[in-house]
């Protein structure tokens, strides 16, 4: 078990890319079992046992789960057609061994994050594998998904299948890992064992720099009882996902949202911004009634969401930078009568390039060919351009490297420190350490509430699951 860690546009996916036969090396040479080969393509690479798992997964979302896992499993018949008996009994014994439950039925657009990335981790088992690349697997899971899979590729180890695991998340590298391999500005930094080195050492080969942990404590006081309410949910409700949502967010204070994959964190956040309209309940943004009927009416009063998926809801990947970084804000302003200026909009977008330390060669460059962790905060920068009142982020560092999350949590301190509020929604709890209290949701409630002072990721792990010894509000 190999990981592979650096900072955003460090080059790894460029490395699986060329492994993978999507793209070919200028110089040098990949041994496979001890023996130099040259990867043509990627039919190539599956026909020699490479399995690969992308950052932006490869499935088709209108085709059904089990039509995904047919492509380029090899299961046809005698005259080239699906043999669909055997790909059937087949998929169910390799999402068993995953412990997915899904359906082989279910359209692959109407399935969770983390159950489309199950999708295609089965795929790349449908064909034997010795050797598969998975480039940020956990980005998107809970801890209790993130176990699952790393039992699975303890499993896969133990049968001799080697593993390359790209991820950001550095506990859990250095928990998994035999050997880890740092890349910086395309070049290997080092090469050393997982269990020789921690957190604080692996961060600075990442960076090339000391890289300082930022706590709630450090995010500055968000005031008591003194501080207005910026936004105010009664009751909020639509069943079955959201149900009687009520809590404040105060100005200047950085709230979080825990819990599980499918507890309703998301349809919590699109009720706020009008993405969705809540069957029962009521909401108030500084004092007055609030309904918003669409996202951009949202952005209008003040209320922004960076999406949990960035390519498909937060960019027009075929769209510049600049495009990008612009769009809610000339949105939200097509009703006004101010004019479009080309020239503020590019001074606008190369401040927010700098700010957030975007790595692109220009503001007109396309979005598509910027990394996973820059397109991220190109997608923040766009609705932090907007200066919302309140900025509700769900899953805000998925595929960010640590250092630029240091960034991105600084940021948002800033943003509060301003007056702005900030509403987080993270399956990363050590994440949530950033915020002055957490809201914990359950089965489409809000079951607790913690303060950053009583901040425990163990026990939000607790609430999240129901354990029976955590105690609920």
């Amino acid at each position: 078990m190999h990981a592979l860690c650096g900072a955003n546009g460090a080059g790894k996916s460029t490395l699986i890319k060329v492994i993978a036969g999507l793209e070919h090396a200028d110089t040098g040479v990949i041994e496979l079992d001890g023996e130099p080969v040259r990867v043509a393509n990627p039919r190539h690479a599956a026909d020699l046992g490479l399995g690969f798992i992308h950052q932006e997964l490869n499935l088709v979302p209108t085709f059904s789960v089990l039509r995904n896992l047919a492509m380029g499993s090899g299961r046809t018949g005698r005259w080239g057609q699906l043999d669909l008996r055997r790909l059937s009994r087949d998929a169910v014994v390799v999402l068993e061994r995953l412990q997915a439950d899904i359906s082989l039925s279910a359209q692959v657009d109407k399935l969770s994050v983390a159950d489309r990335w199950m999708v295609s981790l089965a795929r790349s088992l449908m064909r034997p594998a010795r050797f598969i690349a998975m480039d940020e697997p956990t980005a998107s899971f809970t801890d209790d998904e993130a176990h699952r899979l790393i039992k699975v590729i303890d499993e896969l180890t133990s049968t001799g299948v080697g593993i390359l695991y790209v991820s950001h998340r550095l506990d859990e590298v250095l928990s998994i890992s035999d050997e880890i391999t740092v890349f910086r500005n395309g070049r290997l930094v080092t090469t050393l064992a997982a269990r020789e080195t921690d957190r604080a050492a692996l961060t600075t080969h990442i960076v090339g720099r000391e890289v300082e942990r930022v706590v709630a404590s450090e995010q500055g006081d968000p005031g008591g009882t003194e501080r207005a309410v910026r936004l105010r949910a009664l009751g909020l409700s639509r069943s079955p996902h959201v149900l009687n949502a009520s809590f404040d967010v105060k100005v200047g204070e950085i709230v979080g949202i825990a819990g599980l994959v499918g507890a309703g964190r998301t349809e919590l956040a699109r009720l706020l911004v009008g993405a969705d309209r809540a069957t029962a309940g009521r909401m108030e943004l500084d004092g007055a009634g609030y309904a918003p009927r669409s996202p951009h009416q949202a952005i209008r009063s003040g209320v922004a969401l960076v999406p949990e998926e960035r390519r498909s809801q937060g960019l027009v990947l075929t769209g510049s930078v600049e495009d990008n970084l612009a769009m809610a804000e000339h949105g939200a302003a097509r009703r006004t009568l101010r004019p479009f200026s080309p020239r503020r909009s590019r001074r606008t977008a190369e401040a927010l390039i700098e700010r957030f330390a975007i790595k692109t060669r220009s503001s007109r460059t396309a979005v598509h060919l910027l990394s996973g962790g820059n397109q991220q905060k190109a997608v923040v920068g766009k609705y932090v351009r907007t200066g919302p009142g309140l900025l509700v982020m769900d899953e805000p560092t998925v595929g960010v490297d640590v250092g630029a999350r240091a960034e991105i949590y600084r940021i948002i301190g800033e943003l509060a420190s301003d007056g702005t509020s900030v509403l987080v929604i993270s399956s990363d709890f050590e994440e949530l350490a950033i915020c002055h209290r957490v809201l914990v949701m359950r089965a489409g409630r809000i079951i607790a509430e913690v303060p950053a002072s009583q901040f425990d990721k163990d026990h939000l792990t607790a609430l999240s699951f129901g354990a029976p010894d955590a105690e609920e509000a």
